[in-house]
């Protein structure tokens, strides 16, 4: 686990000012024009062994440090916190955080499209201390979705990490002001030791972010390809522990951030090596490198403008997405409405162990 104030994955403080969504080493535009795309696309009507969907998020056995080549210009988590060993007969309150998506620049603009970020808070009341924990990009939300075309590499270039961050504190008035910071349950300390041994598990083993929800439609019970790997994620799996730990959880509604993509039944391709590699296909190769290029950072007005055109003919017109999932390509045969962002109830859990209340 990485030290204090280390940049590396796996850290655990306080998030730097961009709050995991400032510009990186190189600045993407892409999550505005996200938006755009979603707006627009409203008013516009492999191999089978490996066809389980949705297809399950691949975990690792460790976290590899990451390349060099990949900065974010706002530290990961740059004040570490180790996160403490409570007192068994402690009482911890839980928190459910939400705030909306890089507040520090564009205020609550985002908030009002319903585009928010997600944490847990927890507060001793034998120490009186408050902490916030949650999980978000090392790079930014843009090296996690889109990759970087380097002219000395064949294949796409992605810095995409994902990692839990811990630090002693809550923010008040971040979370209060455009967002949620309500009690949502209480536990014991010893639950709380558990939940944190868990969570380090889960912090080394599941080492990458994923934007994407994808579906066949946007129906009640459609058929899902690929689930989304992000902030909200974390929150719901540690609800989820500690649910089976014995929390109760308060009857509250609780709404989050998903970003869909629609498609028919999509078709894997295959990884890096068998793509990309001096047996692969060349011609494939630069289908999805042409793809990508519009994504590209560092784009003046004009060229970003001309790049969302080019989208929008790609993914809109010609109906085509490359998916980038578990470090493997697939092909996604888009349809309408193509890309849309909701903001939906997931209702806290249900107490799973009636035994281990801890209380």
């Amino acid at each position: 686990m990485a030290q204090a104030g280390s940049a590396g994955p796996g850290a655990w403080g306080r998030r730097g000012a961009g709050a995991g969504a400032g510009p990186e080493r190189a600045p993407w535009r892409w999550a505005p024009a996200l938006l755009w795309l979603a707006a627009a696309t409203a008013t516009v009507a492999g191999d089978p062994s490996r066809r389980q969907w949705p297809v399950p998020y691949k975990r690792f056995s460790f976290r590899p440090e990451p390349d060099p080549y990949c900065q974010a210009k706002y530290t990961f988590c740059p004040t570490g916190s180790p996160i403490p060993v409570m007192k068994d007969d402690d009482v911890i309150e839980v928190f459910r955080l939400q705030a909306p998506v890089w507040e520090f620049k564009y205020g609550d603009l985002l908030g009002h499209l319903k585009i928010m970020h997600d944490a847990i808070g927890f507060r001793s009341t034998l120490t009186e201390k408050n902490y916030t924990m949650e999980w978000y990009e090392l790079f930014q939300l843009g090296n996690c979705t889109f990759p970087h075309l380097r002219p000395e590499m064949n294949a796409p270039f992605w810095c995409n990490q994902g990692a839990a961050c811990f630090f002693e504190g809550i923010d008040d008035s971040h979370w209060k002001e455009n967002g949620t910071l309500v009690l949502v349950a209480t536990i014991s300390g010893d639950m709380f030791n558990k939940m944190a041994k868990w969570v380090k598990q889960d912090n080394e083993t599941g080492i990458y972010y994923e934007t994407w929800t994808v579906q066949a439609s946007p129906e009640k019970g459609a058929e899902k390809w690929f689930e989304s790997y992000d902030c909200s994620k974390f929150v719901l799996r540690t609800y989820e522990k500690l649910a089976e730990l014995g929390a109760d959880f308060k009857k509250i509604e609780t709404n989050y951030t998903r970003i869909f993509l629609y498609s028919g039944e999509p078709t894997y391709l295959g990884n890096e090596t068998s793509v990309f590699g001096p047996t692969g296909n060349k011609t494939l190769a630069l289908a999805i490198k042409r793809f990508y290029y519009p994504f590209k950072p560092h784009l003046s007005t004009k060229e970003f403008l001309l790049s969302l055109l080019q989208i929008f003919d790609a993914v809109v017109i010609h109906r085509e997405f490359y998916l980038f999932y578990n470090f493997e390509y697939w092909f996604l045969p888009m349809k309408s409405p193509f890309i849309k962002i909701t903001y939906e109830e997931i209702p806290l859990p249900n107490r799973k162990n009636r035994t281990l209340s801890g209380l």
